[in-house]
């Protein structure tokens, strides 16, 4: 874990295309003191962060982000509103590459869209 303590693993679920997980974020983590005072945010770098690490559980091996095809910030994520997340994570192995397709949402909400391409280290 890059960032420790930031996030922990409730459940993962493996699934046809994939995983299915729900992480719990720690809002008292140094990092929301930052990011931003009086009105904490999970940075979007963090997120993509999370989905790697994700994935590489999953896979069992280390990845190095490659390419991000596409990324959308549909809402914003408060840790002491929305402080439990949802991400399903489709994964697909080929020619020393992960792609992954992700969306990470809270309650009824779709927070995040991703497409990338992890490289396989």
């Amino acid at each position: 874990m890059l960032i420790e303590g930031l996030y922990k693993i409730i459940a993962i679920e493996k699934t046809e295309k994939g995983i299915l997980a729900k992480v719990h974020l720690d809002k008292n983590h140094d990092i929301f003191k930052g990011h931003f005072p009086g009105n904490p945010v999970m940075p979007g770098v963090c997120m993509i962060q999370i989905i790697k690490e994700l994935t590489e559980k999953t896979v069992e091996k280390e990845l190095f982000l490659a390419v991000s095809s596409n990324i959308k910030f549909m809402a914003i994520i408060n840790p002491e509103k929305n402080s439990e997340l949802q991400l399903a994570i489709d994964i697909t192995e080929e020619n020393g590459e992960v792609k992954v397709k992700n969306t990470t949402s809270f309650e009824d909400t779709i927070a995040l869209k991703l497409s990338a391409t992890f490289k396989i280290i």
